[in-house]
């Protein structure tokens, strides 16, 4: 049996831009605490071929936070395909959020609307920033540099407006990216090259996001080093690929990227990515 969750519909979100949103059900007499879900596909649990499911890391680090809180409500808020820019202003994801509202206004409306009762917050923007920038085999360098600037000063727009929203934050983590375009290196001598500098560009993402994260009081759910980014000096075999650098390896196995030219985490792979939530957590 699942556990109970709130289910976000688009009549229970236009009555938050009336007053307070209010959950559907609680799971017992006591007064609920929730786990907020915020970001773009990968807080989704999108699944290559399949869509938006409830094995992604928020669902996953949801049943182990619960079995510590049996109060505990999931409120999921991402939208797949979720920019910095439509997260503010709204345009992506019209059939989950009242009409001229966002996924920011929606997140900040409900922390408002129950402060205290939030106990934990996630969130993953970003990548869909830059997304577009590695298409076809290779990568506009312009086109991420400018994507990074976009980021970081997006950013601090959310996360201002999230910490405001609660009179005390709760315990919150951000979470910095893998690097999918690692699956290049199977294209050969180039695309070696290109994975390589795609690492590089990479960590200076990561670094504006978790310049930003630390500096409202977040954590940082380290997805870069669980997937061992870094690491093309350690070699280890993945079927049908063979003998690969452990951070290709790691893309080709636990992403859909080798398989299917999908950046989307296997569910193995959002399950590293949900431990990697969990030990900010302390669980």
């Amino acid at each position: 049996m699942r556990s109970p969750r709130i289910l976000l519909t688009l009549a229970s979100l236009a009555a938050v831009a009336a007053s307070a949103l209010v959950p559907v059900s609680t799971s017992s007499a006591d007064t609920p605490h929730y786990y907020v879900s915020l970001g773009d596909s990968l807080s989704q649990g999108y699944l290559a071929g399949v869509g938006d499911t409830d094995q992604g890391y928020a669902d996953l680090l949801y049943a182990k936070l619960k079995a510590k809180d049996p109060s505990l409500q999931l409120v999921k808020l991402g939208c797949s395909g979720e920019t910095t820019s439509t997260m503010i202003d709204g345009g992506r994801c019209t059939d989950r959020y009242p009409v001229g509202t966002s996924q920011l206004d929606v997140a900040a409306q409900f922390l408002s609307a129950h402060r205290g009762q939030v106990t934990h917050l996630t969130l993953d923007i970003g990548a869909n920033d830059v997304a577009g920038c590695a298409e076809g085999g290779s990568i506009d360098f312009a086109c991420v540099t400018q994507g990074t600037v976009k980021i970081g000063t997006n950013l601090q727009t959310i996360l201002d407006r999230l910490t405001a929203a609660d009179g005390k934050l709760p315990l919150s983590v951000g979470m910095n990216y893998y690097d999918p375009f690692l699956a290049y290196w199977l294209t050969g001598a180039q695309g070696q090259v290109l994975a390589t500098a795609s690492v590089s560009l990479l960590v200076a993402i990561n670094t504006a996001e978790t310049t930003a994260y630390l500096a409202h009081g977040f954590k940082v759910a380290d997805a870069m080093t669980a997937l061992h980014t870094l690491d093309f000096a350690n070699k280890r075999v993945v079927a049908p690929y063979g003998k690969l650098p452990r951070n290709v390896a790691d893309i080709c196995e636990f992403t859909s990227m080798c398989s299917q030219n999908n950046i989307h985490p296997t569910p193995q792979g959002y399950q590293i990515l949900a431990d990697a939530f969990a030990r900010r957590f302390g669980l």
